[in-house]
């Protein structure tokens, strides 16, 4: 089988949330021993989760994992980013040596770190948290051409799969956060965030790691290139993901299906993952449902993203640095949501009933 009938063959075996479950799972807020409505945001999460197991109250998830993939790329030669294409498997070292903003906020919500090398331009040194599955060593220029071929895509977009397959399976992962890591892959996101929901590169387009306004306008002409080059056709997301996405993106795109055919909650992060989410959810619409926004990025094309996927974030701090540290944080309150539902006593059981 090709790998791209693979994609869509994984595509197609995300099951619609159960809605019955999370019907069930509002009525029981509204009998816990609370007023309504007064544990916020939480009340609404919970019948979430629920739908996605296809059980009410939901199970607590207790085995996190945070699934960090990494690439770089050729739009990096246009100079949208001021840091060198080094950097990146320079993180992937750190995160595997445990020193980086993504490993101490794991350790802190009790996560295991997985990083899968999709397409580092450097070759890097075997590790035992270190998953290669390289696909190319970084894309192509996507305002010159496409960034990948389909089946590159389809490859890395397989990959994310199956380290997501085999974390839930032979893990015990029950709940995934998206990380992401690669110099000038917010370029790519911009584009796919406006080919997806129609906005202009204007408002898609933010300063990732800080750049100045010289850059920020180069870097907006370089996503109306890119845009212009491809005409992206949303019909056919694999190839809009092929010409104008990164291969961590795409590999981001496979994490997110395998946790919705497995009814595993998925944690997004940042602008990289939103824009992900966005792909996955044009090969699979019921993806959506299995996605929770762990926070807002500052990055314009984050809140975007989130607002044409119908996603509220649980958190707002500000962050940008990717790697999965802001959705990393989100999930004690996941696991609160669903806690809160399957222990706190019902008014009935207080003798209110």
């Amino acid at each position: 089988m090709a790998l791209e009938d693979r994609v869509h063959e994984l595509a197609d075996e995300v099951p619609p949330p159960d809605e019955a479950a999370a019907r069930a799972a509002l009525g029981r807020h509204s009998g816990l021993a609370k007023p309504p409505g007064s544990l916020g945001r939480l009340e609404g999460l919970g019948p979430r989760l629920s739908a996605m197991a296809g059980e009410a109250p939901p199970p607590v998830p207790g085995s996190p994992a945070v699934v960090v993939c990494a690439g770089d790329h050729g739009v990096l030669d246009r100079g949208v980013s001021p840091w060198p294409r080094s950097v990146t498997a320079a993180m992937v070292r750190a995160f595997c040596e445990g020193g980086a903003a993504v490993n101490a906020v794991a350790k802190t919500v009790g996560a295991r770190v997985s990083v899968l090398d999709v397409g580092v331009a450097k070759q890097l040194e075997r590790h035992p948290m270190l998953r290669a599955a390289k696909v190319r060593p970084g894309t192509g220029d996507l305002s010159a051409g496409p960034a990948m071929s389909r089946e590159e895509a389809a490859r890395a977009v397989m990959a994310g799969a199956g380290l997501a397959e085999e974390l839930v399976e032979s893990g015990g992962v029950d709940l995934l956060v998206t990380g992401d890591m690669g110099i000038a892959n917010t370029t790519p996101a911009a584009c796919l965030i406006s080919a997806f929901t129609g906005r202009p590169p204007k408002e898609t387009t933010g300063r990732g790691t800080g750049i100045d306004d010289d850059t920020l306008r180069l870097k907006r002409r370089v996503v109306e290139e890119a845009l212009a080059l491809h005409a992206p056709e949303t019909k056919d997301p694999l190839g809009v993901l092929a010409a104008v996405g990164g291969l961590e993106h795409a590999a981001i795109v496979g994490v997110i299906l395998t946790g919705a055919v497995y009814g595993v909650p998925v944690v997004l992060d940042g602008v990289v993952s939103g824009s992900a989410a966005l792909v996955a959810r044009a090969l699979a619409p019921d993806s959506v449902a299995y996605v929770i926004a762990g926070h807002r990025s500052p990055e314009p094309g984050a809140r975007i993203s989130l607002e044409y996927l119908g996603l509220s974030p649980l958190l707002d701090l500000d962050m940008r640095l990717g790697e999965g540290t802001g959705g990393l944080l989100a999930v004690p309150l996941v696991q609160a949501a669903a806690r809160t539902l399957g222990e706190m006593a019902t008014l009935e059981e207080l003798g209110f009933g």
